[in-house]
């Protein structure tokens, strides 16, 4: 009788859609696709495009968002989900930091060296969150906390570990996802790739061995006005001995950042968000228009480090006092003045190292750190169209033994 009745149904269901299209298969064929239970965000949906489809599929990580998505499945309650994104984010990070530093299988044709894999990866998990639908239900708040714990943990985020002890150097080194992807979506960021190179690895130097934490930070504004560098760094840099906040700059060139401003200069995001106000921070009253790198600038740029010239950069964009025009100061800024940016701009970079130094100042730190500015990666001549070609790889690979080295030498100097 069951198989009856399951047969009837059918028939009713076709002989309604007959009724009502004339096509007993234009209900199936005309019904929507299931919309996201959350739009999905401009950078995941730069994830269908040919390019990251390429880098995802040569650099191995294709199967990420599906196998995540299966463990979302196998969920069936939201403490359930939450303990699975955490270790489903940290399990892509560590998978990442290895390819990089060439443990286990590469998978793929793609060079150790190249992060973005782990960035188009991550995107295409928080995708696979926003559409999730499980049957327990998610408020939007759940779900934004779940994006959040993964969005941490494939970062290196929460997973930072200075280990205890006398007898070695602890180093906190940031990096960031590549940028200006519908200028050039095939791009890479260096910083990134460092990260991913230095994570959890020793170093020689001079005062003996030096241990390297490393994390990965967004290009979008809202994150770092929600309070992500210095949640991440508020525990670490007092264990530290030295810190360097690394992002892509100039072109051909490296540049440490003698000073910082507070100041967003509306550049667009990754989102394609665009932010002009004083850098967002607590305690707003107390904030100053500038912050000072405390890195060893003068050894460092005097120093032969690798193959692009290293520069101490002075320059900033500073309002004077008692003016309302910018101008800009080739020696560095005037007391009083107001921040329009900093040496490093006044995009991310320059935030990034204005955070961090300000959390130094203001945790009372008497530790060295500051910014870092590696050359813009650069493709081989006339390559338009690759995502990789031997001048590409090259020069990531120079970039990331070069920000080694300065580190080392950063740490020999410091007393």
């Amino acid at each position: 009788m069951s198989r009856i009745r399951v047969r009837l149904d059918i028939v009713g269901v076709a002989l309604l859609a007959l009724a009502l299209t004339g096509s007993p298969l234009a209900a199936a064929d005309t019904a929507p696709a299931p919309a996201p239970a959350s739009p999905f965000t401009v950078e995941e949906q730069r994830l269908d495009k040919a390019v990251p489809q390429e880098i995802l599929r040569r650099g191995g990580f294709d199967t990420v968002a599906p196998q995540f998505a299966q463990a979302l499945e196998g969920t069936r309650s939201f403490r359930q989900a939450e303990r699975a994104v955490a270790r489903q984010g940290a399990r892509l990070w560590d998978r990442a930091v290895d390819r990089a530093q060439g443990r286990g299988p590469a998978r793929g044709d793609l060079s150790r060296d190249d992060d973005r894999p782990l960035y188009w990866a991550r995107l295409g998990m928080t995708r696979e969150l926003r559409q999730w639908q499980p049957e327990f239900g998610l408020t939007d708040a759940e779900r934004a906390r779940l994006v959040d714990r993964l969005e941490r943990s494939s970062r290196g985020q929460d997973s930072m570990n200075l280990p205890a002890g006398k007898g070695f150097k602890r180093i906190v080194m940031t990096g960031f996802d590549p940028f200006t992807l519908d200028r050039d979506i095939r791009i890479s960021n260096p910083s990134g790739a460092a990260a991913l190179a230095l994570d959890g690895t020793w170093i020689r130097t001079a005062d003996g061995p030096a241990r390297i934490e490393t994390a990965v930070f967004p290009v979008r504004w809202q994150d770092f006005a929600d309070g992500t560098v210095e949640r991440t760094l508020r525990t670490q840099l007092p264990k530290a001995d030295l810190f360097t906040t690394v992002s892509q700059g100039r072109v051909g060139r490296i540049d440490i950042e003698r000073f910082n401003g507070a100041w967003r200069g509306g550049f667009g995001d990754n989102e394609n968000v665009s932010r002009t106000e004083t850098v967002p921070v607590a305690d707003p009253a107390s904030q100053p228009q500038w912050t000072t790198t405390s890195l060893p600038y003068k050894a460092i740029v005097a120093a032969q480090t690798g193959r692009f010239p290293v520069y101490d950069n002075t320059s900033v964009t500073q309002i004077p006092p008692g003016g309302t025009t910018p101008v800009v100061s080739p020696g560095g800024p005037t007391p009083g003045s107001t921040a329009r940016a900093g040496g490093g701009g006044n995009y991310l970079s320059n935030e990034i190292a204005y955070r961090a130094t300000l959390l130094r100042d203001r945790l009372g730190l008497e530790i060295p750190g500051g910014h870092v500015h590696t050359p813009v990666l650069e493709f081989g001549a006339g390559n338009t169209t690759e995502i990789t070609d031997p001048e590409f790889m090259r020069n990531r690979v120079d970039i990331i033994g070069q920000v080694r080295a300065i580190i080392r030498l950063a740490v020999e100097t410091s007393g």
